[in-house]
């Protein structure tokens, strides 16, 4: 019980580095995911195509090589200088936005093109019409999908500790070396994520219910 009382706070240190990430790479890769949707329904064929490009590519390579590949490999460029910090939030973002996009677009495509007929007769331009008809609608049916999205990056962040980002996953590797208790350490790293990404659902479940009741 000392070693996980004096570890303890070392984890939680470590913790605020994972939410900090997680927190600016998921609004970061929701905005991509948006634009990348977006791309993917646009009637220009070329924007169609890039996007498309831009999901597969993510959605076909395991997530540490998209991680070493922006870490390592731009950084050996030598035309920007990425810290392991950015490198990171960049990698999650990018990941997520891929995912997020085909989830937004699922999300527009399942509304009725009859509402989108009818703001349109009533004066809406296109992109009023997306903004205040559709995607509000959409947002309501994506958002357990979005959730579970955004689950899915946060254990992702735990691979971070791979380019020496001193997160969760990383700070219990240095505790479990020094104290020589892995077991123990291990065991309230998992316990930490489980309290984190559980008041995660949680927290979509509320926004849920009060999207569903107005």
């Amino acid at each position: 019980m000392d070693i996980i009382v004096a570890a303890l706070p070392i984890l939680l240190k470590g913790l605020q580095v994972t939410l900090y990430i997680f927190i600016i790479a998921i609004i970061l890769g929701f905005l991509i995911g948006l634009l990348i949707a977006l791309l993917r329904l646009a009637p220009i064929k070329i924007l169609n195509w890039i996007a498309k490009v831009y999901v597969d590519a993510i959605r076909g390579t395991p997530f540490i090589v998209q991680l070493f590949f922006i870490y390592f490999g731009i950084n050996s460029l030598q035309v920007v200088s990425l810290n392991s910090t950015t490198a990171g939030i960049i990698t999650v973002a990018i990941n997520a936005g891929a995912y997020f996009s085909e989830i937004i677009r699922a999300g527009i495509q399942s509304i009725d093109k009859g509402q989108t007929e009818a703001a349109r007769s009533i004066g809406f331009t296109g992109a009023q019409t997306m903004r205040y008809v559709v995607l509000p609608q959409a947002f309501r049916r994506m958002l357990p999908t979005i959730t579970n999205q955004s689950i899915i990056s946060l254990k992702d962040t735990s691979l971070l500790s791979v380019i020496g980002i001193a997160d969760l996953t990383q700070q219990g590797q240095i505790q479990a070396s020094a104290t020589f208790e892995a077991f123990k350490i291990w065991l309230v790293v998992g316990v930490i994520y489980f309290i984190i990404i559980y008041l995660l659902t949680v927290l979509a479940n509320f926004v849920e219910r009060r999207i569903q009741l107005r």
